[in-house]
C-alpha cells in the first residue's frame, strides 16, 4: 500500500490529511498524535498541523486531558451523506446491468449486516423466475452466495465472531452449514476458487454464484451475484458465470476506488 502510495501523484498534504483521517477511522479509540506521526512515517510538526487544520474544519476532535485526537462530526457528516447518496448502489446498477444483459440472467448486490446480508440492488433478466432477493430483503449470509463471498474475505477471527457455535445458525430449507466447521469448509471453498456459490439453499430450484466487491482496503464492502435456475446451467456454464460475476465485481471495486486483496 505504502509504495501505492509513493508512486501515485497528487497534493502531498492532501494525501497526507486523507491518510491521518484514515488511521483515525481505523483505530478503536482515540489516539496519540505521536502515534500517528509514528505509523503514517511524518514528522510530528506535520502531524500537528494537520491535525489543526483537520480540528478547525470539525473533522477531528482533539482531547486534551488524554492529549489523544478523534474523529469529529465533520467526519460523522461525511459518513451520513455517505449512506444517503447510495454511491454504492447507483455505481453498481449500470456494472450488473450490462451483467445481466450479458448472461441472461438476473443479478443482485448484497452488503453484510451482521449475520445476514442486506440486498440493495437487483437487476431482473426478462423471462426469469422471480426471486426473494428484492431491495430491503435481510437473509441468512451464511447460505446465500453473496454472503458466502464477503465473509470468505474476512478474517477468521471476525467469522469466529459472527459464528461462534452452532446455535448462531440457521436455515430455510434444511441445508446449508450448521456449525462453524461446515461454514469454515464452504469459505475455504470460495476463497481458493475466487468466488462462491449456492445450491439450493435460499430457494430449491434456484443456485446462484456470487463474487466479492472490495474497499480502499481491500475489505470486502459487498458480494454480486448472479442466480439462475439450477437445471438449466450445467457445469461448464456454471464456470463460465462466476467468471462473469468476478468480474464484474472486481468492476465495481475499481469503480469505488477499491483494491482487490
Amino acid at each position: 500500500m505504502e509504495s501505492l502510495r509513493r508512486a501515485r501523484p497528487g497534493v502531498p498534504a492532501a494525501r497526507q490529511a486523507l491518510d491521518l483521517l484514515q488511521a483515525l477511522a481505523r483505530a478503536p479509540g482515540p489516539v496519540p498524535a505521536a502515534a500517528l506521526a509514528r505509523d503514517l512515517g511524518l514528522p510530528r510538526s506535520t502531524t500537528y498541523a494537520l491535525l489543526g487544520e483537520l480540528e478547525g474544519a470539525g473533522f477531528v476532535v482533539h482531547l486534551p486531558e488524554e492529549r489523544r485526537y478523534g474523529l469529529g462530526v465533520g467526519a460523522f457528516e461525511i459518513g451520513t451523506a455517505y449512506l444517503r447518496q447510495e454511491p454504492l448502489a447507483r455505481l453498481a446498477r449500470p456494472v450488473l446491468g450490462r451483467l445481466v444483459e450479458a448472461v441472461g440472467q438476473s443479478a443482485h448486490l448484497a452488503v453484510l449486516h451482521g449475520r445476514e446480508v442486506l440486498y440493495v440492488v437487483e437487476e431482473r433478466a426478462p423471462g426469469r423466475p422471480r426471486l426473494v432477493t428484492d431491495v430491503g430483503v435481510r437473509l441468512p449470509a451464511q447460505l446465500t452466495a453473496s454472503g458466502r463471498a464477503v465473509l470468505a474475505g474476512l478474517s477468521a477471527a471476525q467469522v469466529r465472531a459472527l459464528f461462534p457455535d452452532a446455535s448462531a445458525f440457521v436455515d430455510r430449507h434444511g441445508a446449508g452449514p450448521r456449525t462453524p466447521t461446515q461454514l469454515g469448509r464452504l469459505l475455504a471453498t470460495a476463497r481458493a476458487a475466487g468466488y462462491a456459490t449456492e445450491d439450493g439453499e435460499v430457494t430449491p430450484g434456484l443456485a446462484s454464484v456470487a463474487a466479492a466487491v472490495h474497499d480502499h482496503t481491500g475489505h470486502p464492502v459487498a458480494g454480486a451475484a448472479v442466480t439462475f435456475p439450477a437445471g438449466d446451467v450445467d457445469e461448464a456454464a456454471r464456470r463460465q458465470l462466476a467468471r462473469r460475476v468476478t468480474a464484474a465485481a472486481g468492476e465495481l471495486t475499481r469503480r469505488i476506488g477499491g483494491l482487490a486483496p
